[in-house]
């Protein structure tokens, strides 16, 4: 499961890093939106996950930095002089004096720091790749998370309007019963204060609505809010039905995280790197022996000019030992040390979090198919019971006020089920995000 995890974490990284090359966040808003569409303008225009793809890179670049000591490093010098004849009268000649020099030097032992430090740097960068994939499972399940919002808000406007229009039927019907001498004022009255109480509602969905899709925006990193942009909506596709429920158990689930948290995993490498530091610190306080050769080319004794020059290659080995440096070596390596110290304990706290993490998921989720399960009839129950209330109504046997109370219970129960369905999309994100496992949407492509 391990390598598999792992294989998919390389492709998505890379996939995501070609992705990304010219980012669209200023492209113009679509007409239409699903879910998957989302998450790919999100995996290639978030600003945090683009933010994580550039510590990368500037990673790859500490490496490649730190690998230069293993290469032969090749410098080129040269000098010009010119001096008062009076000074030179004592070296015939040399009033003129010039020199070229290119000289190659190769690191044959440091101590073992050169290995540690290049280790370090190469599990840092892969720490930060993990890195990268945390905040991509994080920030997907954001962008999840609100389009699931979204589709909410706007089931929320249909139950309203529905429950808006029936209110006006009702009136509408307390009218004509009063015209007809079936009833009295006060019914018309109270069904109007009922339809003024049924506007509010309405209202504020809608806001929701737009909130949300705001939101949703901010969560994409899309940017762009120049012309029709600034006011355009598109088209939501998607609805929060559920089918059969994905069960979890919690043993396999909290295993499964260990494993596959990037979190964990990225700690896991800096301990690697931290482990490295020390020896790399340690490597101070021994020698180091270096290869050097060159090739000089200086100025004759009897003409300045280039003809009468002196060159020749020169080579030997070089060592260098601070067998003293006031402690400062030691003072390195208890740095290292306690900062690796540090990382292993973020690493137990970060596995008691994770841990804590999913049992929360979990029962969560356990939670929000309960309550699938409590609100999968009551809509077609609240349904009949109007249909019944406004059959009873009708025929003298049920008050206005029985009426309307079912109509708020029906309309209470539509969005019972509708947050319900909600609560279930987003437990199941959570869970899968929980033990580690990428977005359906990375795994299915």
């Amino acid at each position: 499961m391990k390598s598999g995890f792992l294989s998919s974490l390389a492709a998505l990284w890379l996939t995501a890093v070609f992705a990304s090359a010219v980012p669209t966040s200023e492209q113009p808003m679509p007409d239409k939106l699903d879910l998957k569409n989302a998450l790919q303008f999100a995996l290639e225009n978030n600003f945090t996950i683009r933010q994580a793809r550039e510590r990368i890179k500037q990673q790859e670049g500490v490496e490649i930095e730190v690998r230069a000591r293993q290469l032969p490093n090749v410098a080129a010098g040269g000098s010009y002089t010119f001096n008062d004849r009076e000074i030179s009268q004592y070296v015939p000649q040399s009033d003129r004096n010039w020199s070229i020099a290119l000289q190659a030097r190769q690191v044959l032992y440091a101590g073992g720091g050169v290995q540690a430090s290049v280790k370090g740097a190469r599990l840092t960068r892969e720490a930060a790749v993990l890195e990268l994939q945390g905040i991509i499972n994080d920030q997907l399940l954001l962008v999840r998370t609100r389009f699931y919002t979204v589709l909410l808000d706007r089931q929320r406007i249909t139950v309203q309007e529905e429950n808006v229009q029936l209110l006006e039927e009702q009136l509408k019907n307390a009218k004509s019963r009063l015209d007809a001498g079936a009833t009295s004022n006060f019914e018309v009255l109270r069904a109007e204060v009922a339809l003024a109480n049924g506007r509010p509602p309405l209202i504020q969905a809608r806001n929701d609505f737009r909130l949300a899709i705001e939101e949703l925006r901010q969560a994409l990193g899309y940017a762009n809010s120049r012309g029709e942009n600034v006011t355009k909506v598109p088209e939501f596709l998607g609805s929060l039905d559920i089918g059969q429920p994905v069960e979890y158990q919690l043993p396999d689930a909290l295993t499964t995280a260990r494993a596959n948290r990037p979190e964990l995993q990225r700690l896991t490498k800096l301990t690697g790197a931290g482990e490295a530091r020390v020896v790399a610190s340690r490597a101070s306080a021994r020698p180091e022996l270096d290869l050097i050769g060159s090739y000089d080319v200086v100025r004759g004794p009897f003409s300045p000019g280039w003809a009468s020059r002196l060159d020749g290659w020169a080579g030997g080995l070089q060592m260098q030992w601070n067998i003293f440096d006031g402690r400062a070596t030691a003072g390195r390596v208890a740095q290292a040390k306690s900062q690796l110290l540090q990382t292993n304990l973020s690493l137990d706290e970060a596995t008691l979090a994770v841990e804590v993490d999913v049992r929360r998921a979990y029962s969560t989720l356990q939670e929000a198919w309960e309550l699938v399960q409590s609100t999968g009839k009551v809509v077609s129950q609240a349904e009949e019971a109007l249909r019944l209330a406004n059959v009873r109504y009708n025929a003298g046997t049920a008050t206005q006020l029985d009426v309307l109370t079912s109509q708020v219970a029906l309309t209470e129960a539509r969005l019972n089920q509708l947050l319900s369905y909600y609560g279930y999309n987003v437990a199941l994100a959570t869970m899968r995000q929980a033990v580690g496992q990428a977005d359906t949407f990375v795994t299915n492509g």
